[in-house]
């Protein structure tokens, strides 16, 4: 027998199997330790939806409300379906002022759930705010039917009524806010409506006692200083008003509301140029609002810059561009601050600048159109006089001779 001879060994054989031999060490030594056991959950922290709940409610009693409204969004994003959130979302957007999303947070919520007392109760305070008093009654009355013992829903009712403006309302809306106080004595809300209730009333000082009590519980909420604030200054506490006013404006600078009762507050106590200050910080929040120019022209009338005055008086009356190019759309004539202030007093500064040509049409205006407005027509009156005894104008006739009230002062309006 022959014996085969064997082939020499490929170099490229040789040279594959170096490679196939590393690459298994590499495998068991580097990637196999590297790499997790099956079936094992990841060390990923997915947060739960009461931890956002909770981050929500600490933001909201330090009156953080933008960061709470967004951690009750993450709350919801994490649970979508438990309505408690979007009730809780709802609330915090109420006191936030954000009212249409309120109620749409309201809405949703009773999509998880109709029979939610809760749910009815907050749209309910979302659709007053938006002045649809109607409808904020029908789902205040809602969610009585389901919980009568739903102190929120009481309060919330009582503050409908007073909100109404129908002076039948009044006992009902007292008797409300007493039950909602006797169902829940410590809550925030009942005090606070209480407060509203007694100072619809005009007992600012039980008001006082109610807000403070309200401000006791939780001391950073905006609107809380702001009523405190508004019914110091209806008792002529005006200091303590401003002081109040002031806090409000710290927590929520972003509403002109609250500036511009401080420069009315100010102009009560005769401090002019602070209330041109305020009156200034409420327009550069909103500089296309004509009644933030009309204010603001009001105050510069009293500081007696006649000329700036009617600058912004007539951006409230006529409308136009301000010097930043910003448009202003003018307020048709209406009885009350429109009539009694912006109007007539533009008519007057008109007349400290000799500019009479252009102030008496504007009084004709009020005296043909609103002559039941008193106020106005006392402004209107002698502002015609003034032109017509230092400038020679002819003064309209005039039918009936109501007494005015009040000279042109600055009247508190709530």
């Amino acid at each position: 027998m022959t014996r085969r001879r064997r082939k020499p060994s490929s170099p490229w054989r040789i040279l594959l199997l170096v490679v196939l031999v590393g690459a298994a060490l590499y495998f068991t030594q580097v990637v196999v330790p590297a790499t997790p056991p099956l079936f094992i959950p990841t060390p990923t922290h997915t947060r739960s939806p009461e931890s956002f709940t909770s981050e929500a409610e600490a933001f909201f009693k330090e009156g953080k409300l933008t960061q709470a409204i967004d951690a009750y969004k993450q709350a919801i994003q994490a649970d979508p379906k438990n309505p408690s959130n979007y009730v809780a979302l709802a609330r915090a957007q109420v006191f936030a002022g954000n009212y249409t999303e309120a109620k749409i947070t309201a809405e949703d919520a009773l999509i998880l759930n109709p029979n939610n007392s809760m749910s009815h109760a907050v749209k309910a305070w979302a659709l007053d705010k938006l002045e649809d008093y109607l409808e904020a009654e029908a789902s205040v009355k809602q969610a009585l039917d389901l919980d009568p013992n739903n102190a929120l829903a009481h309060a919330y009712l009582a503050e409908i009524l007073i909100d109404k403006g129908d002076f039948g309302d009044i006992q009902t809306a007292i008797d409300e806010s007493h039950k909602a106080q006797t169902l829940a004595p410590n809550l925030m809300e009942t005090h606070r409506v209480r407060g509203y209730v007694l100072y619809a009333t005009q007992n600012y000082a039980g008001a006082i006692q109610e807000y403070k009590s309200a401000i006791a519980i939780n001391d950073k909420l905006w609107d809380l200083h702001y009523s405190l604030g508004w019914t110091y200054r209806f008792d002529q506490q005006y200091d303590l008003a401003v002081k109040e006013m002031l806090e409000a404006i710290a927590l929520n600078p972003t509403n002109p509301d609250i500036p511009t009762d401080v420069s009315r507050t100010y102009a009560t106590l005769g401090q002019f140029p602070k209330a041109v200050q305020s009156a200034e910080q409420a327009l550069k929040i909103n500089p296309s609002d004509p009644r933030l120019h009309g204010n603001l022209g009001v105050m510069l009338y009293k500081n007696k810059e006649y000329e700036k005055a009617a600058i912004e008086l007539a951006l409230a009356v006529r409308g136009g561009t301000t010097a930043d190019g910003v448009v202003v759309k003018g307020l048709p004539l209406a009885p009350g601050r429109v009539a009694d202030e912006y109007y007539s007093i533009y008519g007057l500064s008109l007349t400290h600048l000799d500019r009479c040509t252009e102030a008496v049409p504007i009084f004709q205006l009020i005296l043909q159109n609103i002559a039941e407005d008193q106020i106005a027509y006392y402004n209107a009156k002698e502002g015609i006089n003034y032109c017509q005894q230092n400038l020679g104008t002819q003064s309209p006739k005039t039918t009936g001779t109501p007494t005015p009230k009040n000279t042109g002062k600055l009247t508190p309006t709530p």
